[in-house]
């Protein structure tokens, strides 16, 4: 992402709600304070127009004083335009406000989310963090954006307050206690609100990850016949969501009602008085006609600063939200400073396993748990006793850069097909690594120019599972660490990677947890581990002569087609 124009004031305050968005002010206060400015203008220019009219009418129109009449008539119309060109004004630096304030979370919540890697699927769900991008950041957006009509209001009025009691004490009165006291009264529906709008947003967020769930277990589950059971579970808890949303639309009902009904009480108030006072004649026509103007005008700062209260309650709803994931630390940051060579051996201590540089080394396991955990630590994304070089793996740099661990839980990102396998790589590397996981007929069909939508659903299993391996292998770490990379291809293609995957990664290191026979016959060094320790090394065929429980591991009892296809191929 592209930072944005206004240099941030420091560190984002994520220590509570509050201080954020008071940091987002911060952040981009000359745009605030020009929106701000501008509002001000712009509802000041309102509030003045009924003070015109009543001059045109008392003292032009009652006066029959033509000249006054036109006199005020420009005025009235310097007003109007002043009004058309601050309006316009304030709305680009407000709509700029809500953008700058979005986006720049969206900043924040994305490095964020970088920074956490493995730490933040345990910590956060993915609905929750999808719910922060879709509708926290708006909400945050909205509380800046109110700002500027939000200023307006309240410095409009002051003015029409002052007015009032330079030109009638008592009215001007009604409206200085008036105010506070329609603040005082709808204060008190705040909290519920508020409430009511954070519950309903956690259920958001626990249903957008059983849908994210729900969408790549599809096919799963209609396999196992099990899309009408969750399908049911999903409806259960999108009415709990409805019923919360109710529940919130209920409490804005009841602000959006005050709004309305407690200013309206003060303007037919100011209404009445104002007339009585005309009647004895303590005021005349012209001043009448803009009292009723004051009092017309007020609904609209009033109703924007109940408007203004409502945003801003989401907005502390949303930042809360997004502040608790700032909050957040990984649980293994990557802070060290040492560089081993790209040659050197990586041992993890808690197994035994030993990965010699430039080999692919294969890591058979009784349960596959055991192979996960291995890998985990391997790519520190796990604690553990792991040597890179002689060197603790937790002291190493770049670790993430250096030692890459794929899994078949891996994403394929949305965008061009070229783009996703290889970020700003060479071409040429690119289809080399294509070739290398036999994943050339998916890219002869589509093409590298092809758009990938979200998760690559549009492959099968299998074709997703080569696409991550091409992408592994053009990245072309220090160290490539594979689970299980060949378990949703044929036997046939199996065979190809298994004899191109050596090939690839000559020079480099390759570890691969596997208990394909094929993959297993390929590697140069096997290590067999059974409860969390490697207890046998070899190559695959000493280790089947001699170790019946690798053999137990790998042929299951009974020899496969593919253990055939392996013996064959060594014939």
């Amino acid at each position: 992402m592209k930072p944005l124009p206004e240099k941030d004031p420091g560190s984002p305050d994520h220590s509570t709600p509050a201080r954020y968005l008071l940091w987002l002010l911060r952040a981009q206060w000359r745009s605030v304070t020009a929106g701000a400015a501008l509002g001000v203008v712009w509802m000041l220019s309102q509030a003045l127009i009924p003070a015109a009219v009543g001059r045109a009418i008392g003292d032009g129109v009652a006066a029959r004083d033509e000249r006054a009449l036109v006199t005020w008539g420009a005025v009235l119309a310097g007003l109007g335009v002043v009004q058309a060109v601050t309006g316009a004004a304030r709305h680009r630096f407000a709509v700029y406000n809500w953008l700058a304030a979005a986006y720049r979370t969206v900043q924040l919540v994305t490095r964020q989310s970088t920074r956490l890697g493995g730490t933040l699927p345990r910590r956060l769900s993915a609905g929750e963090v999808v719910s922060i991008g879709l509708s926290d950041v708006a909400h945050i957006g909205e509380a800046l954006d109110i700002i500027a009509r939000g200023s307006g209001a309240v410095v409009a009025i002051a003015a029409v307050t002052g007015i009032l009691l330079t030109t009638s004490p008592p009215l001007g009165l009604i409206v200085l206690v008036g105010v506070p006291l329609i603040l005082a009264v709808a204060a008190p529906l705040l909290r519920p609100y508020r409430e009511r709008e954070l519950a309903h947003r956690e259920l958001v967020g626990e249903l957008s990850t059983h849908a994210t769930d729900l969408v790549a277990g599809l096919r799963v589950l209609r396999g196992i016949g099990g899309e009408a059971l969750f399908s049911g579970r999903y409806r259960a808890e999108s009415q709990r969501v409805r019923a919360a949303g109710v529940a919130v639309a209920r409490a804005e009902t009841r602000m959006n009602g005050a709004e309305v009904l407690l200013p309206g009480l003060l303007i037919a108030l100011v209404t009445w008085a104002g007339a009585r006072f005309a009647v004895r004649g303590t005021i005349g026509v012209g001043e009448l006609v803009a009292f009723y103007g004051y009092a017309v005008f007020l609904i609209v700062p009033l109703k924007t600063l109940g408007e203004a209260a409502g945003k801003i309650t989401k907005g502390l709803v949303a930042a809360g939200r997004v502040t608790a994931l700032l909050r957040l630390d990984p649980e293994l940051p990557d802070t060290g400073t040492a560089r081993p060579a790209a040659d050197a051996e990586l041992v993890d201590i808690a197994s035994g396993l030993v990965v010699r540089p430039g080999r692919v080394t294969a890591v058979a396991a009784a349960d596959p748990r055991d192979a996960q955990a291995i890998a985990d630590r391997l790519g520190r994304y796990r604690d553990g006793d792991v040597d890179f070089g002689g060197v603790s793996l937790h002291d190493v740099a770049d670790v993430r850069t250096r030692i890459l661990v794929a899994v078949n839980e891996d994403r394929l990102f949305s965008g061009p097909l070229a783009e996703t396998l290889a970020p700003g790589g060479d071409e040429a590397a690119l289809r080399a690594a294509v070739r290398d996981a036999c994943a050339e007929d998916i890219v002869d069909a589509v093409g590298l120019d092809a758009h990938v939508v979200e998760a690559g659903r549009e492959f099968s299993g299998g074709q997703q599972q080569r696409l991550r391996l091409a992408r592994a292998l053009a990245a072309d770490p220090d160290v490539l660490v594979l689970v299980e990379p060949t378990s949703a291809v044929d036997a046939h293609t199996e065979a190809r990677i298994a004899d191109r995957l050596g090939q690839a990664r000559a020079g480099r290191t390759t570890v691969v947890c596997t208990t394909s026979p094929l993959m297993l016959d390929r590697a140069d060094h096997v290590a067999f581990v059974q409860d969390g320790l490697v207890v046998a090394e070899g190559t695959h065929r000493d280790l089947l002569q001699s170790e019946p429980r690798y053999e137990a591991t790998v042929t299951r009892g009974e020899a496969t087609p593919r253990e055939e296809t392996a013996e064959r191929a060594g014939t």
